[in-house]
């Protein structure tokens, strides 16, 4: 009988600590060997480091034996009523700065995020809007991934949470249908993202998107009487069915990282975020040992 894999766990990095190589200590002592850059590295975004601040923190990730598994930036997110010209000029210049800083810390992955609309609020089928008025949307993504991709990097589009075009499965699936590059990109399921948008997480959000997932970010975040989110809160404290969700996923064995992200949502008094991330690592690692 073959042992499954389970799946590994990161974290924005920025969770555990501003101070960066502090930060990758407490990875280690967690025991998580991949980092999710995004930023808080020397008190930037990763797409802001200078050459030189790249290869030093470059030499603080390998003095620790961890490796990045993804580099989270924001291309693509951007609004597209500005236009095709203007959202295309801002994808490029950002996307040839992510490749130098890529090329220093060599993730096995680049996260793109879904765009959005200052006119979200007019419309509920993003994608209806999406072909009437923006259908150039779908060659300026696609332009983007086989740049990251033939460079050797798997990417991921993640689902934002203000005014994004991905508020439902049908929006996430129409839209990757359209775009037509499934060998090229996948989702990255945003849990609480999509809650934000209107769809709360469940089961049944998972089955209707897992043969598009590739990676998953875990929030925790407990909801209003009318299903909204509320409240941050830890993974162990949500009031959503995250363990349901792990053990499915484990079962299924798609998704080989788990990604922990802060959780949105209002803070109690004494909350404290640093101590419900490590919390959060620990209560992740226990059910995804349990399933």
């Amino acid at each position: 009988m073959s042992l499954r894999k389970l799946p590994e766990i990161t974290l924005l990095n920025g969770m555990l600590g501003q101070d960066f190589d502090a930060a990758l200590e407490r990875h280690q002592k967690l025991g998580i060997r991949l980092l999710d850059l995004k930023d808080s590295i020397f008190g930037k975004n990763f797409a802001d480091l200078t050459k030189e601040e790249a290869l030093a923190a470059r030499v603080l990730i390998e003095k620790r034996d961890l490796e990045v598994y993804t580099l989270s930036s924001s291309l693509c997110h951007r609004d597209i009523e500005q236009g095709q010209e203007a959202f295309q000029r801002g994808v490029e210049d950002e996307l040839s700065r992510v490749l130098e800083v890529a090329a220093i810390f060599r993730p096995r992955s680049i996260r793109l995020l879904s765009a959005w609309s200052s006119r979200r609020a007019e419309f509920s089928d993003s994608i209806a809007h999406l072909d009437q008025h923006h259908p150039w949307i779908y060659s300026v993504y696609r332009q983007c991934i086989d740049r990251l991709f033939d460079a050797g990097y798997t990417v991921f589009i993640e689902n934002e949470a203000d005014r994004n075009i991905f508020s439902s499965v049908a929006e996430i699936r129409s839209f990757f249908e359209r775009l037509n590059y499934r060998e090229r990109v996948k989702l990255t399921w945003d849990i609480q993202n999509l809650w934000q948008m209107g769809t709360l997480p469940s089961l049944e959000v998972y089955e209707a998107l897992k043969d598009l997932v590739g990676y998953l970010h875990f929030k925790g975040g407990q909801g209003s009487p009318e299903g909204k989110l509320a409240w941050a809160s830890s993974l162990a404290d949500a009031s959503w069915p995250v363990a349901r969700i792990v053990q499915r996923a484990v079962e299924d064995g798609n998704i080989p990282v788990f990604c922990l992200n802060p959780s949105h949502g209002e803070q109690r008094s004494g909350y404290d975020a640093a101590a419900v991330a490590e919390q959060d690592v620990l209560f992740l690692q226990q059910l995804i040992g349990k399933a």
